[in-house]
């Protein structure tokens, strides 16, 4: 087993992925956990990622006051949260100094910070009547997020997937709307209401499926705790 092949198998070890992308992002984490300065630990991925989310709300405020050129600045702000969020797990399980819990914990008090940030600057940049969709955004995303963890609860297994889609293809998606609204302004509210769509869709599928898994539970534990 060569370094990668190593590095893969430690940092996938306790997480299931479905994404679309899984493939070459696993493989892209297994390189980077390899090379990243022994000084460098999770706590400081977390606040590089969490840097990440400031610099793309950042880039809708920019955009609304000067130019929206500026939402590009976005783009890098998701690249920046991808390269923080997506390693400050996986090198604690390369480097076999996991806190399973407190990592647990963190990752997602900075995911739901992340989510509002970039909420509020879309509100601020598109304003008015349209303004909501960046409310929506922020409780249909939320919703999938509450979903992640009653599933953690239900099955104990803990996925970030839904489906194809991950917080990785989230991010490219947004990206390419902040690309097509410097293109064709007035975009991003439709592009908004499609995000909004699909996520509510999505939210109302895995709660569905969800709620089947728990209803099958109940039925499990009810039968074991049945005299024989």
């Amino acid at each position: 087993m060569n370094n990668t092949e190593n590095a893969l198998s430690k940092i996938t070890r306790d997480r299931e992925r479905t994404n679309l992308l899984k493939k070459y992002e696993q493989n892209t984490l297994a390189f980077l956990v390899q090379h990243i300065p022994s000084w460098i630990n999770s706590d400081a991925l977390t606040a590089i990622g969490l840097t990440g989310s400031f610099a793309t709300a950042a880039s809708f405020v920019l955009a609304f006051y000067f130019h929206r050129i500026f939402l590009l600045f976005g783009i890098l702000g998701f690249a920046i949260n991808w390269f923080g969020d997506s390693l400050d797990g996986r090198l604690a399980y390369y480097r076999n100094k996991p806190r399973k819990w407190y990592g647990f914990t963190l990752d997602f008090t900075v995911d739901w910070l992340t989510n509002i940030l970039i909420g509020l600057g879309y509100i601020i940049y598109v304003g008015g009547k349209w303004e909501l969709l960046g409310f929506g955004f922020v409780v249909l995303y939320g919703w999938a997020m509450m979903t992640a963890l009653l599933r953690y609860k239900i099955i104990n297994k803990y996925t970030i997937d839904s489906g194809l889609l991950s917080p990785t293809e989230v991010r490219i998606i947004i990206s390419l709307f902040l690309m097509l609204e410097v293109i064709w302004q007035g975009s991003i509210v439709y592009c908004g209401i499609l995000a909004c769509a699909v996520l509510f869709v999505i939210n109302i599928i895995d709660s569905l499926k969800l709620l089947k898994v728990a209803d099958n539970r109940d039925k499990e534990e009810k039968s074991e705790k049945q005299p024989e």
